[in-house]
């Protein structure tokens, strides 16, 4: 009775997660009937029951029968918090040693996966109030903290602090408590080629001064004459 009594808390969880989440849900008995992602994580939670109990053949049938109806693969052993909102959810793949934390969010095409060559825990752990945005590849035995986002397509292959966001492939950090980090300035970084054309174009200014050529007055308003004659 108690098992019992914690699938339906976490149902009534899930379906909540739904109504707080999704702008186009309606009702609930709309979103026990027509979202795949909720019978997913519902079927899951039934065969974690099963897989708890050391029957394991039952547990695989019950997820394989849901990967079959809904398109999204959820590993039996995996270890999933309450509310989880898988939204349209096709393609969407979680492994035998993933953790999920409490209010978490997963779009398509996502994978919580393995690198193949972990042994033991192999898969990701995700805090609370996680965010993976849609085709993005979570891989290896590492922790996700709470409140973050992973941008869609990221790949992410190292663990990530708590309330940080991580885009690109590999995934970096660009944003931490609210703020953008330092090393994925996309604005201001320096041009490296600008940087070497504007040495050599400094250097030969100097050489023709050298040899006594008068240089342009149209040349003399580009911007690394202008740096040269600030530094004098």
């Amino acid at each position: 009775m108690s098992s019992l009594g914690t699938l339906l808390e976490h149902f009534k969880a899930d379906i909540e997660s739904v109504k707080q989440r999704d702008p186009a849900a309606k009702n609930t008995l709309e979103i026990i009937l027509t979202y795949s992602g909720l019978h997913a994580v519902a079927a899951y939670r039934v065969s974690h029951f099963f897989y708890e109990k050391k029957l394991y053949l039952t547990a695989r049938v019950i997820s394989q029968l849901a990967r079959f109806f809904t398109g999204i693969e959820i590993h039996p052993g995996a270890k999933i918090g309450k509310g989880l909102f898988i939204d349209h959810g096709m393609g969407v793949v979680i492994g035998e040693t993933t953790e999920i934390g409490d209010n978490c969010l997963i779009y398509q095409g996502v994978t919580l996966g393995g690198t193949g060559k972990d042994h033991g825990k192999r898969h990701p752990t995700l805090g609370n109030n996680v965010m993976v945005g849609s085709g993005a590849r979570v891989l290896g035995p590492f922790k996700v903290g709470n409140n973050v986002k992973i941008a869609a397509n990221a790949v992410v292959l190292e663990a990530i602090p708590d309330n940080c966001t991580a885009v690109g492939v590999p995934a970096r950090i660009a944003r931490c408590n609210g703020k953008p980090t330092a090393d994925l300035d996309q604005v201001h970084i320096p041009d490296p080629v600008a940087q070497e054309l504007c040495k050599m174009s400094v250097r030969l200014n100097r050489l023709e001064k050298q040899l006594g050529v008068n240089v342009p007055e149209a040349d003399k308003t580009d911007v690394c004459f202008k740096a040269e004659d600030n530094k004098k």
